[in-house]
């Protein structure tokens, strides 16, 4: 698979605790459009991330949406901005599609699907090796964005008729991906600095995200 050069990165350490206050595009909005803190279900959730998504985001022109069946992801076009299509009205979905679209960079959204490689359930070993190897980033972000909201990740091998791989190597691998954002050794992409930054400012009173929170136990 060729992937296309990432977007430009910054250093997860520079998450600071007290969020800007002026009003521009790539700073996190302060406002609240409800309160993430009052909400009881599974599907108010999901109407809560997909509202704020689209509000921290609509300068990039891109649109989170419900999806009835797999995830999909359609560049934007003349007449509508880019679609990030979820699985099922599931959050951890949203979270994971989100995840693949922070890492893409401009050229790979204008593609459709970013551009992935993807290989249906029934992958052989070799072919689960390859979608592994690629799923490491976005599942790491993809905890980070769980970590932020306060809900349970858990990685996904996706190959439940196939050749599933060695799911304790790809948990390592996850949890050492997390670790190198933190140390300084990986750059978080930018927008996905930017969606933690703003969930933090709505769920956690912008408190940012700690190392300690993140363990390899918590992947088992």
């Amino acid at each position: 698979m060729h992937l296309l050069q990432p977007q430009t990165e910054v250093n997860f350490s520079s998450l600071v605790s007290t969020l800007p206050t002026t009003n521009s595009d790539t700073s996190p909005p302060q406002v609240q459009l409800s309160d993430w803190a009052k909400l009881n279900t599974e599907a108010e959730q999901v109407d809560w991330l997909i509202l704020h998504f689209n509000h921290w985001f609509s300068h990039l022109n891109v649109n989170l949406v419900k999806g009835d069946f797999e995830p999909e992801y359609f560049p934007a076009t003349a007449t509508q901005p880019a679609r990030i299509q979820f699985a099922h009205g599931f959050f951890n979905s949203a979270l994971h599609e989100i995840s693949h679209w922070s890492i893409a960079g401009e050229q790979r959204r204008l593609l459709p699907d970013l551009g992935y490689w993807y290989a249906p359930d029934g992958r052989t070993q070799e072919q689960q090796a390859l979608f592994e190897q690629v799923e490491i980033k976005p599942q790491a972000i993809e905890w980070l964005f769980a970590q932020a909201f306060g809900r349970k990740f858990r990685v996904s091998l996706d190959n439940l008729t196939g050749e599933g791989g060695d799911g304790r190597t790809f948990k390592d691998n996850v949890f050492a991906q997390v670790q190198r954002y933190f140390n300084g050794e990986a750059k978080l992409p930018r927008d996905a600095k930017r969606f933690i930054e703003c969930i933090c400012y709505c769920t956690r009173g912008g408190k940012t995200l700690q190392i300690a929170e993140f363990e390899r136990k918590n992947l088992d």
